[in-house]
C-alpha cells in the first residue's frame, strides 16, 4: 500500500522524500535539521532569483521580436513600393527614347576617354622604347656587353607585341619593331666603325700577308663578337660575323668593281675564267694570315657555347668565306637570270659553278655551317630557281647526243681494238653511249638534293639506256624476221637485208647485240660498285623506307617513275644486297643471252648447210688397199669435208676477234653439240662402213678435232661422243696375220655387246669408252658392213 501511495503522489513531493531519507537516515542526522534547514532556505531563494532573471528575459525577448517584426513588415511594405515604382518606371523607360539618346550622347565622350587612356599608354611604351634605345647608344663602343642587354629588353618588347592578339593591325608594333632592327644595325655599325678606323690607320689589305694583328686591332675583332655573340648563339642560320665583313668589306668593294660594273670581266661568260680564280686566289692568299691571327680569339670566345662545334664560326678562313659569299651570291644569281636565256652556256655555267663550290669546299674545309649535310653551295641556291630549265637543257643535249651516236656511220661496227683478244668487242655506239652516260653523271654527281640526282638517273641515263636496248631488241627481232621462213613470209625481206647476212654477216649481227649487251652490262655492274651510286642507292632506299613509314599503303610507289627501272628492297629486312642498276644490267644481260642462243642456232644452220654434202653424198662401203689400213697418214680428207672445214675455220675466225673467252666458248660448246648430233645422227649411226670407210671417217673426224682444238684448248670434248665412237666403230675386224694385234675384234666386241647390257659395258670400259651407251654401242657396231651378216638383234 506504501508503494501504491508512493506512485500515486506528486513527483515533487516524491523528490522530497527520498531527499529527507537521504539527508536523515539516523538519529545523528536530525541534530543537523537546522543546517539543512538554512541550506534549503538558500538553495530556494537562489532558485527564485534565476527564475526571476529568466522571466525578465523573456519578456526582453518577447519585445525585441515584436520590434524586429514591426520593423521587418515596414521594409516589405517599402520594398513593395519600391519595386512598383520601378515597374512603372521600367514601363515608362520602354515606351521612351530617352535612355538611348542618353547613351549616344556619352558614347562620343566615353571613346574620347578611351582615346586619352590609349595615347596614355602608347606614350609611356614610345617613353621606354626611347629610354632603351638612348640606354643602348650610351653604352657603345667601349661596352657593347652593357649595351646589349638594354637591346634585349626592346627586342623582347616587340617580340611580345607582335605575339599580342590582332597585333597586326598596331601600328605601334612595326614601330617598335623598327626601332629594335634600327638600333641593331646602329650598334653594328658604331662597333663596325671603330674596327673600320683601326683597318684604315693599318692601310689594310696593304699589308704583308703574314704579318701579326696588334692588340688595338684584335680588341676591335672581340668587342664585334661579344657585341653579336647572343644573334650567333640563338640563331637557326649561319650568321656572318661582324669583324669579318668590316675586313672583307674592302674584297666585296673590290669584286664589284671588277665583276658587277661595266668592265669586260664582268660579263657572264667571264665568271669561270676572271670571277671564280679571283676569289678563290684571294681567300688562299689571306688563309695563313686569319688563322694565324684570329684562330684562339674564335676559339676562346665560341667555347662551351651551343656553336663550339660550327666551323663557319672556330675557323677564321670559313668565317672570312662567310662573309665574301652573298656578293658572290648576288654575280651568280644575275648570271643565272641571264644564262637561261642562252641553253649552252647555261649548262657550262652550272659545271663551272658546282666546280667552284667543290673547290671552296674541298681547299678549305667549308661546309656552310653543316657538319653533317655539309655545305649546298651556291649550286643549290641557283638550282632550287633554274633547275627545271637548267634539266631541260642537259635532256635536250644527251638525247640529241644519243640519237647521233645511234645514227653515226661506224656506230654499228664493231670495235675491234676497243680490247685485247679474249675480251668482248662491243660496237662504237656502245662505248660511245657509256661515255655519254658518264659524262650525264659527271653533270650530277655533286649536286646535293636527292630528287635532282634522281630526276637525272631516271630521265635521262635510264631513258638513254631503255632507248638503246629496245635498239638491241628490235635489232635481234629484225634478224629473226628475215632469217626465220615464217618471218619473211610475214615481213619479207629484201636483197640488201639477205645479203648483209651472207657469210660472216649474220654472225657480225648477233656479235654486235652479245658484245654491246655485255658491254652495257659490265660497265653498270662497275658502276653499281662506286661510292657514288652506291650512296645514291642507299639514299634512295632510305626515303622509301622513310615514306613506307608515313603511308604504307604507299610503300614503294616512285613517284619519279622508276618503279621497276630501279630496284626495291623495301620489305627485304637487311636492304645490302644488289645495286641501282641491277634491272637494266638484267634486261641487258637477258638481251645478250638471247642473243648467243640465236648465234648458237646460227652456227648450226651454217655448219648444216656446209655438212650437207658431206652427210648425203660420202660413201664409207668402199674397199680400199692394206697398206692404207697399216699407215692412216696416207689417207686425205675426203674431198666432200674441204666446204665445211673452211666454214668451221671461218666461223673460229671471226668468232674469236669478236667474243670473250668465256662467251665464245660458251657458244662454241653448244655449236658443237649440234654438229656433233649431225655428224651422231647423219653420219655415224645411219651409214654403213667397212673398214676403210670407218677408217676414213675417223681421219676426217680428226680433222675436225685438231680444227677445234687449234681455237679452244679441250674444246673437243664436246665432240667425245662422237670421238669413241668413231673409235668403237674402227675395231679391227680380226686380228692382224702376224698375230701382234692386240685388243679386242671387231667380232669379238659385238658378240660381246649383243650379249647383254653388263657384259657390253664392260667391253666400253676395256676400251676406255665412258661417254657411249650399250644401246648407242650396239647401233654403231651394227654400222660396220662386217657384222650384217653375222649379227642380229
Amino acid at each position: 500500500m506504501a508503494l501504491s501511495h508512493a506512485e500515486s503522489a506528486h513527483p515533487l513531493d516524491v523528490r522530497v522524500e527520498d531527499y529527507l531519507e537521504d539527508k536523515l537516515q539516523s538519529l545523528a542526522d536530525l541534530e543537523t535539521l537546522d543546517e539543512l534547514l538554512v541550506n534549503v532556505e538558500t538553495q530556494r531563494n537562489q532558485l527564485q532569483s534565476q527564475l526571476d532573471d529568466a522571466l525578465k528575459e523573456l519578456e526582453r525577448a518577447r519585445r525585441t521580436t515584436d520590434d524586429r517584426n514591426e520593423s521587418l513588415q515596414k521594409q516589405i511594405h517599402e520594398f513593395n513600393e519600391l519595386q512598383a515604382s520601378i515597374d512603372i518606371r521600367v514601363q515608362i523607360a520602354a515606351a521612351s527614347d530617352a535612355p538611348s539618346e542618353a547613351i549616344a550622347r556619352l558614347q562620343r565622350p566615353m571613346q574620347k576617354l578611351q582615346h586619352v587612356e590609349l595615347a596614355q599608354k602608347y606614350l609611356a611604351l614610345l617613353q621606354d622604347v626611347e629610354r632603351l634605345r638612348a640606354e643602348a647608344r650610351l653604352y657603345l663602343p667601349d661596352s657593347p656587353k652593357a649595351a646589349l642587354e638594354p637591346y634585349a629588353k626592346l627586342k623582347e618588347l616587340a617580340f611580345r607585341l607582335r605575339s599580342l592578339s590582332g597585333s597586326e593591325e598596331l601600328h605601334l608594333v612595326d614601330h617598335v619593331q623598327a626601332v629594335a632592327e634600327a638600333l641593331w644595325k646602329e650598334m653594328k655599325k658604331t662597333m663596325s666603325a671603330e674596327l673600320e678606323g683601326v683597318l684604315e690607320k693599318r692601310n689594310w689589305p696593304r699589308i704583308d700577308s703574314h704579318a701579326e694583328m696588334d692588340d688595338e686591332w684584335i680588341t676591335c675583332v672581340e668587342k664585334l663578337i661579344d657585341l653579336q655573340m647572343p644573334e650567333v648563339i640563338h640563331s637557326t642560320t649561319t650568321v656572318s660575323l661582324l669583324p669579318f665583313e668590316a675586313m672583307a668589306a674592302i674584297f666585296v668593294a673590290e669584286f664589284r668593281f671588277h665583276f658587277m660594273s661595266d668592265k669586260p670581266t664582268s660579263s657572264p661568260q667571264s665568271i669561270g675564267t676572271h670571277c671564280f680564280p679571283w676569289f678563290l686566289s684571294t681567300i688562299e692568299k689571306w688563309e695563313d694570315f686569319f688563322r694565324d691571327n684570329l684562330s684562339h680569339l674564335l676559339a676562346a670566345r665560341f667555347h662551351d657555347t651551343p656553336v663550339a662545334e660550327r666551323t663557319v664560326y672556330l675557323d677564321p678562313v670559313c668565317a672570312l668565306i662567310t662573309a665574301m659569299l652573298p656578293v658572290m651570291s648576288e654575280k651568280v644569281h644575275a648570271v643565272a637570270n641571264e644564262a637561261i636565256k642562252k641553253p649552252p652556256f647555261l649548262t657550262s655555267f652550272i659545271s663551272q659553278l658546282m666546280t667552284f663550290d667543290e673547290n671552296v669546299r674541298l681547299r678549305f674545309s667549308y661546309d656552310g655551317g653543316d657538319g653533317d649535310k655539309g655545305w649546298s653551295g651556291l649550286t643549290g641556291e641557283i638550282l632550287d630557281d633554274h633547275f627545271d630549265a637548267w634539266f631541260k637543257v642537259e635532256r635536250e643535249l644527251a638525247l640529241e647526243r644519243f640519237d647521233n651516236i645511234l645514227e653515226s656511220l661506224d656506230g654499228r661496227k664493231i670495235d675491234y681494238d676497243y680490247s685485247v683478244t679474249g675480251k668482248m668487242k662491243p660496237t662504237f655506239a656502245a662505248v660511245r653511249v657509256t661515255d655519254l652516260l658518264r659524262a650525264v653523271t659527271g653533270k650530277y654527281e655533286r649536286l646535293c638534293k636527292l630528287r635532282h640526282k634522281i630526276k637525272f638517273l631516271t630521265d635521262i641515263q635510264l631513258d638513254i639506256l631503255d632507248g638503246y636496248h629496245d635498239r638491241l631488241r628490235g635489232s635481234l627481232e629484225a634478224y629473226q624476221s628475215i632469217t626465220s621462213t615464217l618471218g619473211r613470209t610475214l615481213h619479207g625481206a629484201s636483197k640488201e637485208q639477205l645479203a648483209a647476212l651472207e657469210g660472216t654477216g649474220a654472225l657480225e649481227t648477233l656479235c654486235k647485240v652479245i658484245g654491246s649487251s655485255d658491254h652495257i652490262a659490265n660497265t653498270l655492274t662497275e658502276w653499281s660498285d662506286e661510292e657514288f651510286f652506291v650512296v645514291l642507292w642507299e639514299d634512295l632506299q632510305a626515303r622509301d623506307a622513310q615514306r613506307s613509314k608515313r603511308n604504307s599503303a604507299a610503300s614503294g610507289i616512285e613517284p619519279e617513275g622508276i618503279l621497276g627501272r630501279v630496284p626495291s628492297s623495301l620489305g627485304d629486312g637487311d636492304g645490302g644486297g644488289g645495286g641501282i642498276f641491277d634491272e637494266t644490267v638484267a634486261a641487258y644481260s637477258s638481251r645478250r643471252k638471247a642473243a648467243e642462243l640465236l648465234l648458237v642456232s646460227t652456227l648450226a644452220n651454217s655448219h648444216a648447210k656446209a655438212f650437207r654434202a658431206y652427210v648425203s653424198k660420202v660413201q664409207w662401203t668402199t674397199v680400199g688397199e692394206a697398206a692404207i689400213l697399216d699407215d692412216p697418214s696416207h689417207l686425205s680428207i675426203t674431198p666432200e669435208l674441204d666446204e665445211p672445214l673452211r666454214i668451221l675455220q671461218r666461223n673460229f675466225d671471226f668468232l674469236t676477234k669478236a667474243l670473250s673467252t668465256a662467251s665464245f666458248r660458251r657458244v662454241w660448246h653448244d655449236a658443237l653439240d649440234k654438229l656433233q648430233d649431225l655428224l651422231w645422227t647423219g653420219v655415224l649411226l645411219k651409214q654403213s662402213f667397212t673398214t676403210l670407210g670407218a677408217a676414213q671417217f675417223a681421219h676426217d673426224g680428226g680433222a675436225v678435232f685438231s680444227l677445234v682444238e687449234r681455237y679452244i684448248p679441250g674444246g673437243s670434248g664436246a665432240l667425245d661422243s662422237l670421238r669413241e665412237g668413231m673409235q668403237l666403230l674402227n675395231l679391227p675386224a680380226a686380228e692382224s696375220a702376224d698375230g701382234t694385234g692386240a685388243g679386242l675384234t671387231l667380232k669379238e666386241a659385238s658378240d660381246r655387246a649383243f650379249t647383254g647390257n653388263d657384259e657390253a659395258r664392260r667391253v666400253l670400259e676395256e676400251l676406255g669408252l665412258g661417254t657411249l651407251t650399250p644401246v648407242n654401242a650396239r647401233y654403231i657396231l651394227q654400222r660396220r658392213v662386217e657384222n650384217n651378216e653375222n649379227i642380229g638383234w
